[in-house]
């Protein structure tokens, strides 16, 4: 075989492997693009353009690097080298794509952003705008408390004087002096009434026929029920009566109830008053021409204080003196205890 034709059975040996490490380089251009390619959406815009821009850089440079390296291609056949230009042209053809990509990616980055922009700007003045009026409604509704207080001070007094008429209208002689909270403090001006069959009696004794009081009376939360009285002057006994309003509900049916339990009580206090002082002036006329006589408000009786340290004990009937009814000696004791000649036969009790 000749030197010409060992030149060329070799240089096809030779061309296979040039085009093989071509190839080789061309693969690996084509792993960096996809590579680029698939990380472009983890990475951000700026990150994104910056990749792609080093990939077609490297890609160029490889493509000159081939092209400086293998520029003598006389020894390759037709076949070797088309099939080079045709890796050649993918290679232009896929950077080409990737410089359309870059371009319209940083298009609708910048699009993004400018849009982005002015969603944030709307966004600022749309918190701007919620502040004023978060501050004109934190202002108003300051407003509408002084006002819902002023009302409610307003309601309140007009309760305390709708429970004032009502009271005051409900009793002769009564006035409201002042109300506070559940307590409230009464005037109470009780006249006493004129009888014949003992007005003769006790006349020259009756000193005033209007007796004033003030009741200081702490009522039940919410109603006019009674929970607690004080009377000034505490001059009779109200206790009983206190405790009965107490139970006003329970002592009563609700066929019978035509009033409050303040009305009530009230009223039994003026009865009280009236029957008290009656019966103080009654004994009080009495005592001027007997023996020294005593009233008991708290236990209806009468104690006649007589000569021996002996005392009798008189208990007054319901309706007396303004009924014409003879009274009980109920019992005698002594109220000298250092007495020693009274005959125990006195001390007795007689009913």
């Amino acid at each position: 075989m000749t030197t010409r034709d060992q030149m060329e059975t070799a240089s096809p040996a030779a061309g296979d492997l040039d085009v093989d490490a071509i190839r080789s380089r061309v693969r690996e251009l084509k792993q960096v693009c996809r590579d680029c390619t698939e990380h472009a959406p983890e990475t951000s815009p700026a990150d994104a353009e910056d990749l792609l821009n080093r990939c077609v850089l490297e890609i160029e440079s490889g493509v000159k690097q081939i092209v400086s390296e293998y520029s003598d291609v006389s020894g390759f056949g037709q076949e070797g080298l088309g099939q080079l230009k045709k890796e050649l042209d993918a290679v232009q053809a896929e950077n080409n794509k990737i410089s359309d990509e870059v371009e319209l990616i940083t298009r609708s980055i910048m699009a993004d952003s400018s849009a982005l922009e002015g969603d944030l700007e709307g966004l600022e003045y749309s918190l701007d705008l919620i502040g004023s009026q978060a501050l004109d409604l934190e202002s108003q509704i300051e407003e509408k408390k002084m006002l819902l207080k002023s009302l409610e001070h307003i309601d309140c007094q007009l309760r305390k004087d709708d429970t004032v008429e009502q009271i005051e209208d409900a009793l002769t002689g009564l006035k409201v002096i002042e109300i506070d909270g559940s307590c409230i403090r009464l005037s109470l001006n009780t006249y006493l009434p004129k009888y014949e069959s003992y007005q003769q009696k006790i006349e020259e004794a009756v000193e005033t026929v209007e007796l004033n009081h003030e009741l200081l009376i702490e009522l039940v939360d919410g109603c006019l029920e009674i929970k607690n009285v004080e009377i000034f002057p505490n001059d009779v006994h109200i206790d009983d009566i206190v405790d009965a309003a107490k139970d006003f509900r329970q002592s009563f049916s609700e066929l019978t109830i035509h009033q409050t339990p303040l009305e009530w009580f009230v009223r039994k206090v003026q009865e009280r008053l009236i029957m008290s002082t009656l019966r103080r002036l009654a004994v009080k006329t009495a005592a001027r021409s007997r023996h020294f006589l005593e009233y008991v408000d708290r236990d209806e009786t009468i104690i006649a204080h007589m000569a021996g340290g002996i005392d009798a004990l008189i208990k007054v009937p319901q309706g007396w003196p303004m009924l014409n009814i003879a009274l009980k000696l109920k019992s005698l004791q002594s109220s000298d205890r250092h007495a020693r000649n009274i005959y125990s036969s006195y001390l007795r009790k007689v009913e």
